[in-house]
């Protein structure tokens, strides 16, 4: 057998209508990824009309890529860096005082491999509280991020992450435990 793309298909994902994607594309390149917008006040109400639960205290640096707003949910008092893509083709949840440092990519999507039509597979993904994507750090369908767990800069998860666990690598492997002081 051979990988055949031309059969692929994935009439089943219904992530939105057509003109609403549409009008979101035209609101994310005009507000979201355009450098010059460094609000991030502006950036939180468009996502909010679009569907997305912002919490309170949230900052949004310049050039973050969000694929469906409806599909994202970010807690109070956290911050979401430059470059970061959010490729949300199934719920991102991010908690309370996360960190999701520059150029980090939380992909929701992959494609079976092993499928001759090489078939879209989704997962949500969860930021618990206090957890930290360190910068261009790659988290993958289906993965929790437990409270307060690091995956460090350059590091790539398919797995869990245990709460309060540092990770790195790629695969990300656990390494110390983090302990915060007052």
């Amino acid at each position: 057998m051979k990988t055949d793309l031309s059969k692929f298909n994935n009439d089943w994902y219904k992530p939105g209508s057509k003109l609403k994607r549409a009008f979101w594309y035209l609101f994310n390149v005009s507000f979201l990824l355009n450098p010059m917008n460094p609000f991030s006040g502006l950036k939180k109400l468009v996502l909010r009309m679009f569907g997305a639960k912002i919490g309170k205290g949230v900052v949004l640096k310049q050039r973050i890529n969000v694929k469906y707003p409806w599909k994202l949910e970010i807690g109070d008092n956290s911050w979401i860096g430059e470059d970061v893509w959010i490729d949300n083709l199934d719920m991102v949840k991010i908690g309370a005082n996360c960190c999701v440092s520059q150029g980090a990519l939380l992909l929701c999507g992959n494609h079976n491999f092993k499928k001759e039509a090489f078939d879209l597979m989704i997962g949500e993904i969860i930021l618990e509280d206090g957890a930290w994507v360190g910068a261009k750090g790659i988290v993958t369908a289906g993965v929790t991020c437990g409270s307060h767990s690091i995956l460090a800069a350059g590091s790539v998860t398919s797995k869990n992450l245990a709460p309060y666990w540092i990770y790195r690598g790629n695969p990300a492997v656990k390494t110390i435990e983090r302990k915060i002081e007052s």
